[in-house]
């Protein structure tokens, strides 16, 4: 981007029986400050629908969503039909992945390399100037390529909501506190509400791969491989909390799962699993030498079914520079999440413990300042209070880890 351009925005939002919310956060695009954007709108859902009795009333809702989008005048925005009969997604290509990608091939035909996308969910608030505060983002930082932006879950009235949306929030603010302690590249949350990425790089990395959940995941975690993914923003979204069984995995399943009590695929991660991703990560110069034995380096062993995951490695890179960067490449996102849920029945504690570890550990005070009783904290039964105080503390300190890294 030429220093001092002002970036053109592409506000890719797909939506699927969003009647109750779809107002709301049209109306927050309405109100932005920032003139230089375009909206794309895809409405979506397998065709099948029409034809399930179980899902026509979505397919139904859908259709006049549609037809109101298609008889508003603002020309910034622009419609794709993919609900309607004969129109709908075919086959096992479909859900919110597909639709990401769908408005974001469209965005790519039409944007210009400089032009920056921002991802939206159809159920997202934000203030008037959100749009402005990603375009200064990415024009007073040129090299980024993408941006995982701020983001904090509004409480819900209904208590069962409102303890799920805590504990889930408590879980990622936790998990992203980690992976930024010990320093990994991939301390980011991909939330397909908060993200944002320049059109070059979306063509660099060959745009979205579909996926019917987590394809926010996986799209970030590919941009992050190509270069730099801005932490901070001046401004966040507020994404509805709600239970939605839409797609597999996400804030919706996750409360679902966890208002049942089952929070197995959503941990606090015992302090032990991120020293042993720790020690390899100090020992990553050493291995561009030889590959030793950790524990971590087991796990790559089983995971790749490779007797040593670096050999290629040092055979492809002749310096340690471009050796540790494809390391990190291969200790990926995705590979670190594999090593803590696999290695994480190990631990003796429960969630709580490994919780109030972490507290103890890297924020000194913090339990005395909170005034909460290590004895008798429970996620499940502790007042909502108690696990407001924790998320909203987790959130500040993540706040801070966002606003150093603009420092850097």
């Amino acid at each position: 981007m030429p220093e001092n351009a002002t970036p053109s925005l592409h506000i890719a939002l797909p939506v699927m029986d969003e009647q109750e919310f779809l107002p709301r956060t049209l109306e927050c695009i309405a109100a932005q400050l920032y003139p230089h954007f375009k909206v794309y709108i895809c409405v979506n859902q397998p065709d099948a629908y029409w034809d399930d009795a179980t899902s026509r009333g979505i397919a139904e809702r859908n259709l006049s969503t549609l037809k109101q989008l298609l008889q508003q005048s603002d020309p910034r925005i622009f419609v794709i039909d993919h609900a309607s009969p004969g129109h709908g997604w075919k086959g096992k290509k479909h859900g919110v992945g597909q639709a990401r990608k769908v408005i974001m091939d469209e965005i790519s035909r039409r944007a210009a390399p400089d032009d920056v996308v921002i991802s939206l969910d159809a159920d997202t608030s934000f203030p008037e100037n959100y749009f402005q505060t990603v375009a200064e983002n990415f024009r007073r930082n040129p090299d980024a390529v993408a941006a995982s932006l701020p983001y904090y879950h509004p409480l819900p009235k209904d208590p069962s909501a409102a303890r799920a949306i805590l504990r889930y929030e408590i879980y990622m603010r936790h998990y992203f506190l980690n992976l930024a302690r010990i320093g990994s590249p991939y301390a980011f949350t991909a939330m397909g509400s908060a993200m944002a990425f320049t059109v070059k790089a979306y063509r660099a990395i060959g745009g979205m791969t579909p996926k019917l959940s987590g394809e926010d995941f996986y799209f970030l975690q590919k941009l992050r491989k190509y270069g730099t993914v801005l932490l901070w923003n001046e401004t966040m979204v507020f994404p509805e909390a709600r239970f939605s069984d839409r797609v597999f995995f996400g804030t919706g399943p996750a409360m679902i799962k966890g208002a049942a009590g089952d929070w197995s695929s959503y941990p606090i991660y015992p302090d032990s699993l991120f020293k042993a991703l720790l020690e390899t990560y100090l020992t990553a110069p050493l291995l561009f030498l030889e590959t030793f034995d950790t524990e971590v380096i087991r796990f790559l062993k089983r995971a790749l079914k490779e007797e040593d995951p670096f050999r290629l490695l040092r055979e492809n890179h002749s310096d340690s520079l471009h050796f540790i960067r494809a390391f990190h490449e291969k200790l990926d996102g995705l590979r670190i999440l594999q090593f803590l849920k696999t290695h994480n029945n190990q631990s003796e504690q429960g969630d709580e413990a490994n919780l109030f570890d972490f507290l103890d550990k890297y924020c000194p005070g913090s339990i005395k300042g909170l005034q909460l009783n290590r004895e008798h904290f429970s996620f499940c039964s502790s007042p909502l209070t108690e696990l407001e105080k924790i998320r909203n503390f987790l959130f500040e300190k993540e706040m801070e880890v966002r606003v150093n890294s603009e420092r850097l």
